[in-house]
Order: structure tokens, then C-alpha cells, then sequence
């Protein structure tokens, strides 16, 4: 098929090129002159597993291109992806000035009918708003009126495996009234032999924010529990087995740690909240989300600054300052204001993380940034582990030991053993366990 992507990010970018692999001819587009020519030249703008070398291989093959030119990409393809920003308002909901002005760019330049998809996170309703931007009265008067579709085919993306869910889904989503959309959409995902739910836009729309706001939920309830755990003296580890055995609640998700970051759940959980908000229901349930997941940063930094005593011209090493491990994302990420709490109350940081530190030094300031996990320990009165990155996991504690001023390991991800840090002579403190 003929595909088009407008939108160039994270989702756009890993969706045009996943289509490209499946044998599609792809056409994405960005109206950031820069990110194309990056694009063309074979450097990819995020750090994604796999992405780049298959971009590579699908520009080799012609059958994926980069361009600026909207108009080509209108009338590239037989559907065409939405995929552009929809960053979060003050007020919780989403700015959805992109999608509108994209929506208008279609009806005014395409000359036969389009299957137009959203693949932008876009709060329920939003299907509707495009249709009637389509429809012909919208700027195009005296235009012959084009019957295009529209479709709702949210993206179940995890950062760090985006390559592999987009090949291997879980499941696809498709919101149409079209017979004709959902025929050309079924076909299109074929090749995957995934399943495939069929359901009106709203609800396609509606299963998007209530995934990631349920997922969202389970890491706040975990970290909730593992907060009584501290305060009883029980083991979170335990208790978030012995629950995840229950096939009705499964084990995902229910990792103790420092909560939730990255660009999906944060605003995601703001725009389901909005949205109820906006239709006459208080969702107080993911409000309380919210307030657990900024508690469980400034408790992790009262446990450095108690384990510490005073913070002033201390040096605390932090190791991993992604959101999670394997992508170069900082947005919202809990190392950001941890780092921030401690530096308030005078502490130098130094940090070292394999794929994130470029992007940190435009969120972070006074910070060392290291080249390597030794170079961080090296005179440093405590260790903060706040990414659970497997390079991590290979530390050599012994050498980090002889290193260190303090032998202080603040674990934020659970990630080591706590008897065997405390008889190495590391005083050791997680999350959830005592």
C-alpha cells in the first residue's frame, strides 16, 4: 500500500518505518527541515533499539522517504497517518492545534477520498472534530466535497521496545463507521497476524487513555503499598509476588520504585482526568495516581538526605537519568527532580547514564556528567541508582567500595540484593524493603 505519516516524532517515525518493513511504500513527513535532512542522511534524532538499522534497510529497499513537503504527502497515500505533537495544556488537556491544522491541510489538498487515521494520543471526541474539519464548509467552498475516513488506531508503544511492539503488538485498535477503512486497515496489518479489535472512534479513543491510566494506577498502587511495607517491615518484593501469582492481576507493573515519567502516562493520566472533567465526572481514583507518583520522588530524596544527615557540599553520584532504561528520554523523568531536591539543599551531583546524558543537559543544570559508573562513584558519599539499566547490574561492587568517600547505595529500581550490599559494608537503602 500507499502510506503516508505526517509527523516525524517518536510514534511517526517508528510507525512509517515498521509499515516500510512490512512492504508498504512510506512517505513521512515533519515540517522540521533539520530532522529530515538528519533523516535523509541516515541519523535518527531519538535513541530507539533496532529503529535506526531498519530506516537504514528500508531507505536502501526505496521503500521509505523523509520530506517537508506536505502536499506530497497528502497525495502519496491511500491512508494517512496522523502522527504529530499533542502536548499537554495547563489545564490538563491536550493542545490539539496540530491535528486541526493537519485535518485542514488534507481537505484542501487531497483529491480523492482518504483513509485518514489518528495515531496521536487524542482525548475522546477528537475522531469527530476531524470529521467535520474533512467535511467540505471547512475553508474549501466551491471545492467538490470528498467523502474521506476517519479512523482511530491508537499506538501501544513502549519506549525502549517501540520496534518490537509495533511488530509483535499485543493488539491493534481500530475505531472506524467505515466498512471501506476497516477493510483497507485489516488488510494493512495483516502481515502481523495479530488480533485485531474493531470498535466505533470514541471507544478506540477512550482505550488508549484508560490502558496507560490503569498501568499507571498499578505502579502508584504498588508504590503505595510498598510505602506500608517500609513502615511494617514487610518486603514489597514479596508481597508484589505473591499478588502478581493472581492471573486477575498478573505480575506487570507491580515493580516498586520511583514511579511513572516519560511523555505517555504523565499526560495521559492529565487528559483522562480532563476529559471526565470535561463530561461532568470527578476521576478521583487517578488523581490520588498523580499525588502518589510526585510523592514517591521527594521520599526518595528524604531517604538520601536521612541516610546522609546534611546534604550541603556532599557528593552524590546518580547513575541512570532516562525515565526508563534503553531510550535517551528525559521527559518528566524522576532522576530530574531528584536531582533538583538534592541540589536545592546544597548537594553536588555528578551522573552518568549510557544513552541520556546529551538530552539531560538541557533539562539539568550544575551537574558533572561522567564517562562511565566508576568515574560517578569516584569520591561520592552516596550512589543513586534511578535507572535499571543492565549495565548497572554489573557493577563491581568491590571496586565501587574502594572508590566511594561514603559507602552509601540508595537503590530507587530494587535492583540488588539488600543482605548482600549491607555484607559488602555498603549501608543500603531501596524501596520497600528494610
Amino acid at each position: 500500500m500507499k502510506i503516508s505519516v505526517i509527523g516525524c516524532g517518536y510514534v511517526g517515525l517508528v510507525a512509517a518505518t515498521c509499515f516500510a518493513e512490512m512492504g508498504n511504500d512510506v512517505v513521512c513527513q515533519d515540517i522540521d527541515g533539520e530532522k529530515i535532512r538528519a533523516l535523509e542522511g541516515g541519523k535518527v534524532p531519538i535513541f530507539e533499539p533496532g529503529l535506526e538499522e531498519l530506516i537504514k534497510k528500508n531507505v536502501r529497499a526505496k521503500r521509505l522517504s523523509f520530506t517537508v513537503d506536505f502536499e506530497k504527502v497528502v497525495l502519496h497515500g491511500e491512508v494517512i497517518f496522523i502522527a504529530v505533537g499533542t502536548p499537554p495544556r495547563d489545564d490538563g488537556g491536550a493542545d490539539l492545534s496540530y491535528i486541526e491544522n493537519v485535518a485542514r491541510g488534507i481537505a484542501a489538498i487531497a483529491k480523492v477520498p482518504k483513509i485518514v487515521v489518528e495515531k496521536s494520543t487524542v482525548p475522546v471526541l477528537t475522531g469527530e472534530r476531524v470529521e467535520q474539519v474533512l467535511k467540505c464548509g471547512n475553508g474549501n467552498a466551491g471545492k467538490e466535497c470528498i467523502q474521506h475516513m476517519v479512523v482511530s488506531n491508537p499506538e501501544f508503544l513502549r519506549e525502549g521496545s517501540a520496534v518490537k511492539d509495533f511488530l509483535e503488538p499485543d493488539r491493534i485498535v481500530i475505531g472506524t463507521n467505515s466498512e471501506k477503512a476497516r477493510a483497507v486497515m485489516e488488510k494493512l496489518y495483516a502481515p502481523l497476524k495479530a488480533k485485531i479489535v474493531f470498535t466505533d472512534i470514541k471507544s478506540a479513543e477512550l482505550i488508549k487513555h484508560a490502558s496507560n491510566s490503569f498501568l499507571a494506577a498499578k505502579i502508584s498502587f504498588i508504590n503505595a503499598v510498598a510505602n506500608i511495607c517500609e513502615k511494617t517491615g514487610a518486603n514489597i518484593q514479596d508481597v508484589a509476588y505473591g499478588m502478581g501469582l493472581d492471573k486477575r492481576i498478573g505480575a506487570s507493573f507491580l515493580n516498586a520504585g520511583l514511579g511513572y515519567g516519560g511523555a505517555c502516562f504523565p499526560k495521559d493520566v492529565d487528559a483522562f482526568i480532563w476529559i471526565a472533567e470535561r463530561n461532568g465526572y470527578d476521576f478521583g481514583i487517578l488523581k490520588e495516581v498523580q499525588k502518589i507518583n510526585r510523592l514517591q520522588r521527594a521520599l526518595f530524596a528524604k531517604k538520601v538526605e536521612d541516610i546522609l544527615w546534611v546534604l550541603k557540599d556532599k557528593t552524590i553520584g546518580v547513575l541512570g537519568l532516562a525515565f526508563k532504561p534503553n531510550t535517551d528520554d528525559m521527559r518528566l523523568a524522576p532522576s530530574i527532580d531528584i536531582i533538583n531536591a538534592l541540589q536545592k539543599e546544597g548537594a553536588k551531583i555528578k551522573a552518568y547514564d549510557p544513552e541520556a546524558m546529551e538530552r539531560a543537559k538541557t533539562v539539568l543544570r550544575g551537574v558533572e556528567y561522567c564517562n562511565s559508573m566508576y568515574d560517578v562513584a569516584k569520591d561520592a558519599d552516596a550512589l543513586l541508582f534511578l535507572t535499571e539499566l543492565d549495565e548497572f547490574r554489573k557493577i563491581d561492587f568491590e571496586k565501587v567500595k574502594k572508590l566511594m568517600r561514603q559507602q552509601v547505595i540508595c537503590d530507587g529500581r530494587n535492583m540488588f540484593n539488600p543482605a548482600e550490599l549491607r555484607s559488602l559494608g555498603f549501608n543500603y537503602v531501596s524501596i520497600g524493603r528494610v
